[in-house]
């Protein structure tokens, strides 16, 4: 894998310890490419709107991949996803929903709202390093992403 600086991701997770799985897993993937973080529906959407923190130029770069985990606090994962599905600008972003839950009302709503991929964490480390891995090749290397236009 061949990082791209330019393809940043963003991930949404309130769990330190998922967070850090995920982290972990990118770099066992040999993935460089820049990652940022939201802990809250609500921070996200600031990031993405550049809002409040994120309000300066080069404080929350355009992310090229969105990892949004469902039950967070604030404005819950199924919110921030209506809202960036809901927007001209976002909407293109891919948003892969990354989440404990298998409920089927879950992943009805989630792809009815415009997700590109829901997909259940494995619940051990192994496991969850290579749906990370798998995440990576797909939308990183195989899938040809929309330039950044902001």
């Amino acid at each position: 894998m061949v990082a791209d600086s330019s393809k940043s991701i963003l991930i949404v997770e309130d769990n330190e310890d998922d967070y850090l799985a995920t982290v972990r897993a990118f770099k066992k993937s040999n993935l460089a490419n820049p990652i940022n973080r939201c802990t809250n529906g609500d921070q996200a959407l600031d990031y993405l709107f550049h809002r409040g923190e994120f309000s300066g130029p080069g404080k929350a770069p355009k992310p090229s991949i969105i990892l949004l985990d469902l039950n967070l606090p604030g404005t819950d994962g199924r919110g921030v996803l209506q809202i960036i599905k809901a927007d001209p600008e976002l909407m293109k972003i891919p948003v892969i929903v990354l989440t404990t839950s298998d409920a089927e009302q879950d992943i009805e709503k989630c792809y009815a709202a415009g997700a590109n991929s829901y997909v259940k964490k494995p619940v051990d480390l192994e496991g969850f390093i290579k749906a990370i891995a798998r995440l990576t090749e797909y939308w990183l290397d195989v899938s040809i992403l929309p330039k950044n236009t902001k």
